[in-house]
């Protein structure tokens, strides 16, 4: 075992045993944060409390041009773990513990390469990734910090992912008349009745988008999550309430999307509200996404990161790339072991993502500059 893989699953081990489960998202500055500061040398540190248990930690050294961003909140832990989840457990190939996937083992694996090297080096922990309540990035770039592009930590199998879906969430209410059922019904009377014809309309339109693609992705995703409402059988139900989330490609417009599917049916719901929205990666329209993802591309490539393929779950990435920033998605682990039971990475996977970094760190530090090519955010 390396060294550098040593140091990473020795802060791993203390990472994974503060509780950061968003939700209930209970985190405070102390806690994993103080963990933090003291293991970051000569590093100017900022940390900012976005309320709610959304807190955030930017730490540079030096004058960096590369950011280097990772959550540090985690999803709550199922009873089906085997021992736990806040243990970090160690085996010949895998470190097992809540979060070490996703992805606590890049936080850790950060932390060892900042004590390893004196190079230039800036990084933003955050802790609101995992729920629909983003603050510290938001909070972050409100600011606009002078970094030439930004690499997003999630496990991506060691990989340069350059597209991904955007994400939306929607909560619909339904409204009915009460009465009995045995009588005939108009479209409008029964608020279940309302929400199952959208339901097979909503379907229809989703396959309707099976031919749209953008850098390897094809087609709408969506999922009717929740239908509730009505009293019994012999009643007609008087509301109904649906929520659904849809993941579009970089090419289609949140806006547009929503309206489609407010009005898909009549009569429309008497609620419709937006809950959730994170844009694609990259983000813009269809001229700026490509432009976008080509200098990712370039960045990639200039330093030496294989490029991955487009992914269809969400990322913060797409909000600093929407921000102007050049930014991909790039970490240790794969997505398939994130949010399981006994979650784990492979030390390969640690190992590599460590060392990769560390090149980073000494090929960008000291002022050298992040692109031969010219390619800026």
């Amino acid at each position: 075992m390396s060294d550098l893989l040593q140091s990473t699953l020795e802060h791993l081990k203390a990472l994974v045993s503060f509780d950061t489960r968003n939700p209930p998202r209970a985190i405070t500055t102390g806690g994993i944060f103080d963990y933090l500061r003291a293991h970051l040398p000569g590093f100017d540190i900022t940390v900012t409390d976005h309320g709610a248990g959304a807190v955030s930690l930017h730490a540079v050294r030096g004058r960096p041009k590369l950011l280097f961003n990772v959550h540090l909140d985690t999803v709550p832990d199922s009873p089906a773990w085997t021992a736990s989840p806040h243990m970090l457990r160690v085996t010949e190939d895998r470190a097992i513990g809540l979060g070490a996937c996703d992805i606590k083992g890049a936080a850790a694996a950060l932390l060892a390469v900042a004590n390893a090297s004196d190079g230039d080096m800036a990084l933003l922990f955050t802790t609101d990734e995992e729920a629909n309540d983003p603050r510290c990035i938001a909070g972050f770039l409100a600011d606009k910090p002078a970094y030439d592009a930004v690499i997003v930590a999630e496990p991506t199998k060691g990989e340069a992912v350059l597209a991904h879906r955007g994400i939306q969430s929607v909560l619909m209410r339904f409204a009915g008349h009460a009465g009995h059922a045995s009588g005939e019904q108009k479209p409008s009377d029964s608020a279940l009745h309302q929400a199952v014809r959208w339901g097979d309309a909503a379907l229809d339109f989703v396959a309707a988008q099976a031919h749209e693609r953008f850098g390897g992705l094809t087609g709408l995703r969506f999922n009717i999550g929740r239908i509730e409402g009505g009293i019994k059988a012999n009643m007609i139900a008087p509301s109904a309430e649906v929520r659904f989330g849809m993941r579009p490609l970089p090419t289609m417009h949140p806006d547009s999307l929503l309206e489609r599917f407010r009005t898909l049916t009549e009569p429309m719901p008497a609620e419709f509200a937006e809950t959730f929205r994170g844009p694609s990666l990259p983000a813009g329209d269809t001229a700026a996404a490509e432009a976008r993802r080509l200098a990712a591309r370039d960045l990639a490539d200039e330093l030496e990161i294989p490029v991955g393929n487009a992914v269809d779950f969400w990322t913060e990435a797409s909000l600093f790339s929407a921000a102007g920033y050049t930014a991909f998605v790039y970490g240790p682990g794969d997505i398939a072991q994130a949010h399981t039971a006994d979650e784990w990475v492979a030390l390969e996977q640690l190992q590599h993502y460590a060392e990769v970094i560390f090149r980073l760190i000494e090929k960008c530090g000291h002022g050298r500059p992040l692109f031969d090519s010219g390619v800026h955010g």
